[in-house]
């Protein structure tokens, strides 16, 4: 719980953050704006935008370094680990797509995406206020009101960053889409796949415009699904670190000594989740590089 909440309640201060206003506080973005309650596409998550680069540089410094470092004898455990992980999205991209020349662009991209939303996803293993509250001294420092000092640290929690992931796999596959089939070839696609043409011209028209909506509502539905799997994963995650910290928070202003309860709660519960959570952090990104690969296979089919 941050610092002024803390002041506030111990003194008993009427208009004192409640459980609600901590979590309000947490979910709220460093913007460059306020967020208005219509789609506002000038608004900025500053937060979201800096851990984003800053962990995907530190993913590719670790990645330039294993493969600075390789050599042909025995492999330290930094290149043991890449090579292992390198081998399974591999593996991975050959299964799923064919094509031997689009796995060369293909395949870094699948290793680079799961390595960045890994990454990404792990912020939510750090202490829920370390650096929330690190960046409320600095905010103050610098003259402000640090109660209107917001950071969220998990990018993958901000549906802008999984959305936007999702929309750059989209772009590859329309890509790819007309690289592979052609601009005639795609075209032809859309308005013929998936319930064929007719000869007649009336019925060949309403199945043109039956295919090609289905072919748009296709590719909605899988963009949208998979960015929203991520970030509703991730959020979720995210409250319940949020709601076992109020019992941490619960027990350290409380004089009950019946309270010590709430602390082995908090530790208990703090411990299981993030052991837990390893385990989707994994997951989620080795989801979203399969369901990358796949979409990125099914524009080189033909239909």
């Amino acid at each position: 719980m941050s610092e002024a909440a803390t002041t506030a309640i111990k003194t008993g201060e009427h208009a004192g953050p409640t459980a609600s206003d901590y979590i309000v506080h947490h979910l709220t973005h460093w913007q460059n704006k306020k967020q208005t309650e219509i789609v506002d596409f000038s608004v900025f998550n500053y937060d979201s935008i800096f851990f984003s680069v800053l962990l995907g540089l530190v993913g590719s410094f670790f990645l330039w370094k294993a493969a600075k470092k390789a050599t042909s004898g025995v492999p330290g455990r930094l290149q043991a680990a890449v090579e292992i992980l390198f081998d399974m999205v591999n593996d991975q991209a050959k299964s799923i797509v064919h094509n031997a020349n689009s796995r060369k662009l293909v395949a870094p991209l699948a290793l680079t995406v799961f390595v960045w939303i890994f990454l990404l996803n792990a912020m939510d293993l750090l202490p829920l206020d370390l650096l929330p509250l690190i960046w409320e001294k600095i905010y103050g420092a610098m003259g402000h009101d640090p109660h209107h000092a917001y950071l969220r640290v998990v990018p993958t929690a901000d549906l802008s960053v999984t959305m936007g992931l999702s929309v750059g796999v989209l772009v590859v596959c329309l890509f790819y889409n007309m690289k592979i089939k052609g601009m005639g070839g795609w075209a032809h696609e859309l308005v013929s796949a998936p319930f064929g043409t007719s000869k007649n011209p009336i019925a060949a028209v309403v199945l043109a415009v039956v295919n090609i909506s289905e072919q748009l509502i296709s590719f909605t539905a899988k963009t949208v699904s998979h960015g929203m799997r991520l970030f509703g994963n991730m959020y979720a995650g995210e409250l319940v670190f949020m709601l076992i910290a109020l019992l941490g928070g619960s027990w350290a202003l409380s004089f009950d000594p019946g309270s010590l309860a709430l602390l082995g709660l908090h530790v208990v519960a703090g411990w299981a989740w993030a052991v837990f959570h390893i385990i989707i952090i994994a997951l989620q990104a080795f989801v979203f590089m399969m369901l990358t690969l796949v979409y990125i296979g099914q524009s080189h089919d033909a239909h």
